[in-house]
């Protein structure tokens, strides 16, 4: 075997293709990802990356380069040299009279030529619905599962593979971010009018950026000065029918040929208390949300930096609105004041723009304080993170690349609680710190676009729980232009820091019951997924399908169920796993109109205390339907989106004194419609819509919510929504750099 990998290796080094390199872009310069690229009269194609480019190899008898994207006029290229380098522009739509038909990109995509299984979600797909923050930009993607935490405090959190939000790694722009003590509220915490794009990416991922990611990634591009296509000013006012009111605006400002910055800033007020089920407590809490900005790019010849600085406040309030015969200061309320920080810096240099050999080092810290009450129940935190990776990357020859690094990772919790509503109680004090500096090495494949193999190996030594290793595999085949098939396998880490992550489990008057020696979790991840792209009466229909399978070998175990009067956390002894298998469809019926479909399904179990049972608030199945329509001139965009939500298990119930359970063992299934249409005009656009129009509420959300103070008291069985529908109208405006 050492002899056949040394064999590869020497093949690899000696042996060079002759490529045919590029970028494809639209007639403002913005890349266009993921269009075919093709000669003509053969089977031999590709697509474009993320970043528009694209490297194929010439054969002998195709001279003809074909470029088509949706929505854009087909170009064809005489290529004469086997290595040559082409920058396309692609035009939209066709020309008649000098009157532009324009077609609308599409809004969330496979990337075709990502050796993993994953899709972008653009800036085009996020205003299709409200998008107020990242928490509500999954409302038309089938992947993503984004749901309330509990009735009382707001919190969400999104679920990828059948499994909470913990196990996906959360990135801005590649960064790790919004860990630990951010993560039950971090949702809220971005903007949607400052994302330029979402990558999602399914299962394990690059060992680039850490161990973490177990069920996948989801990685957040904002808006960057340095890119053409950045606006000089845009704003986006929105208000809805519960009252909540935002504004945001964002301002670039080009300094020089090489400098750029820009500002952006957010607020948010949701001013109305609103209880809808009149069960005496606030449906929607009441929050609000300051939030800014600012961040420098300088673009040299080989040497190329940013840096930013943001700031966040934000204060959210919710609990009993009213009690009959109770004074106000014995009403149960919520209170969560949130200040934090952010700092960033990247610095890369570029050796050999042919070969992309550059050596980049990414710095950044953050600083997280939160002071929560949950009744007379207490949890003050303070975390302070700083994070450092220096990445080395190169290509050896055009088929083969290599990736590098060190990387450190240091977390500091400083917390203060109360676990019960006695206020005689003292404060518990705990400090907790990890420090984990690790290196990383991948390898990266690709003959001729038909195989690519992608294979990393990182270790990482934590202060706490010691050394481990980090292996991850893809593996790609093209058979041709029409079908990709995907592998992968590999593992993932993460610490748990239960109140942190959980401290919205306190708004009940369950016992909390922590065990000792938590173990770091670790999971095994496997995926296979098959892509096809079929032309049906010149148009194209994608289909998707995808299987995964999560094992935990030590997990750390949130049970609900063994006493319905207490959340105790401890070590798994037993089995834990997911099997999710989904499928999705996507055709664009006529000029202008898209309709996609999926469907999914989930068989998520854990062992509580020797007994392996569902997971409980995990819904069996989902189903989405996405209609999307704009007119030949595009003047009026119309989205309207469906969802059905499968029924699910229910943590153990226990009986009332009337012999009465205290709730369903099982919910079921139901569904919510959401809806929006657009005008544009030049240089500004209306939209108005509407969310849950189906109006669907889970009755009685909050468990004896009569009696707060007793030990009954329960708002974290929730599994829908908890307000009806509501409606929303919103302004956006735009000044392009390239406007007149």
């Amino acid at each position: 075997m050492k002899y056949m990998i040394m064999g590869l290796f020497s093949l690899l080094a000696v042996t060079t293709y002759a490529q045919v390199r590029g970028t494809v872009k639209d007639n403002t310069g913005e890349p266009i990802p993921g269009a075919n690229v093709f000669w003509m009269n053969t089977g031999q194609g590709v697509t474009t990356k993320e970043d528009g480019s694209f490297s194929i190899s010439k054969p002998s008898k195709s001279h003809m380069l074909v470029v088509s994207f949706i929505g854009f006029q087909n170009d064809t290229i005489h290529v004469s040299k086997k290595n040559q380098e082409l920058d396309i522009i692609l035009r939209d739509g066709v020309e008649l009279n000098e009157v532009n038909v324009v077609s609308r990109r599409m809004g969330t995509m496979k990337l075709r030529s990502s050796v993993m299984n994953e899709e972008m979600i653009s800036s085009a797909e996020l205003s299709r619905a409200a998008c107020c923050n990242l928490g509500e930009s999954f409302v038309t993607n089938p992947s993503v599962d984004v749901s309330y935490s509990d009735a009382a405090t707001g919190s969400k959190q999104i679920k990828l593979l059948g499994l909470s939000g913990t196990y996906v790694q959360m990135l801005t722009e590649n960064i790790p971010n919004y860990r630990g003590a951010a993560s039950p509220y971090g949702l809220g915490y971005v903007p949607g009018p400052w994302m330029q794009s979402i990558q999602v990416s399914k299962g394990i991922s690059s060992v680039k950026n850490g161990y973490e990611a177990i069920t996948g990634q989801i990685n957040v591009e904002f808006k960057k000065p340095q890119l053409p296509e950045a606006d000089w000013v845009s704003a986006n006012l929105f208000a809805s029918s519960t009252s909540r009111y935002e504004a945001n605006a964002d301002a670039t400002l080009k300094l020089s040929k090489r400098w750029s910055t820009s500002l952006l800033a957010h607020y948010e007020n949701e001013t109305k208390a609103h209880d809808g089920n009149d069960d005496g407590f606030v449906d929607i809490p009441r929050v609000e949300q300051y939030n800014v900005w600012n961040r420098w790019a300088y673009m040299g010849d080989h040497y190329v930096f940013q840096a930013g600085f943001k700031a966040l406040s934000e204060s959210r309030n919710s609990g009993q609105a009213h009690h009959a015969g109770m004074q106000s200061d014995d009403l149960y309320k919520v209170g969560i004041d949130t200040e934090r920080y952010e700092l960033f810096t990247k610095n890369a240099y570029i050796f050999n723009k042919e070969k992309n050999t550059n050596l980049a080092l990414i710095l950044s810290a953050s600083w997280h304080n939160q002071d929560a009450m949950y009744g007379r129940k207490l949890y003050n935190v303070d975390q302070t993170n700083a994070y450092a990776s220096l990445m080395f990357e190169t290509e050896f020859n055009k088929q083969s690349s290599f990736s590098a690094g060190l990387s450190f990772n240091y977390d500091a919790y400083d917390q203060h609680y109360r676990l019960e509503n006695k206020t005689e109680l003292p404060l518990i004090k705990a400090f907790a710190k990890e420090a984990v500096p690790g290196a990383y090495v991948q390898y990266t494949l690709n003959l001729n676009d038909q195989w690519m193999l992608m294979a990393g190996l990182r270790g990482d030594y934590s202060s706490e729980h010691g050394f481990f290793v980090t292996p991850r595999a893809h593996l790609k085949y093209n058979p041709n232009e029409y079908v990709h098939f995907r592998l992968s396998a590999g593992k993932g880490y993460r610490t748990n820091h239960v109140l942190a992550e959980n401290n919205y489990l306190l708004s009940s008057s369950r016992k909390v019951e922590i065990a000792n020696g938590l173990d770091m979790e670790e999971a095994w991840n496997y995926g296979a997924s098959v892509s096809t792209y079929i032309p049906i009466l010149g148009k194209t229909l994608n289909i998707n399908a995808e299987y995964y399978y999560t094992n935990f070998l030590k997990q750390v175990v949130v049970d609900m169920d063994s006493n319905p009067h207490e959340v105790a956390f401890y070590n798994l002894d037993g089995r834990s796993y997911s099997h999710v298998f989904q499928v999705e469809a996507s055709y664009p019926f006529f000029k202008g109109f898209t309709l996609t479909g999926a469907y999914r399904l989930t068989d998520a179990q854990t062992t509580y205390k020797g007994q392996r049972m569902e997971k409980p608030l995990t819904s069996k199945y989902k189903g989405l339907l996405t209609a999307s329509y704009q007119t030949p001139l595009g003047i009026w965009q119309f989205d309207a989106t469906l969802q059905l939500n499968g029924g699910g298990r229910m943590p153990a119930p226990y009986e009332l004194a009337d012999g009465q359970l205290s709730w369903e063992r099982r919910y079921g299934s139901f569904e919510q419609l959401s809806a929006q249409i657009t005008r544009y005009f030049r240089r500004w656009s209306i939209y108005v819509g509407g969310e849950n129009l189906t109006n669907f509420k889970q009755k009685n959300p909050i468990i004896d919510a009569a009696n707060p103070w007793g030990s009954n008291f329960d708002s974290t069985m929730i599994w829908g929504p908890v307000h009806g529908a509501k409606a929303y109208i919103g302004v956006r405006f735009n000044l392009a750099r390239n406007s007149d």
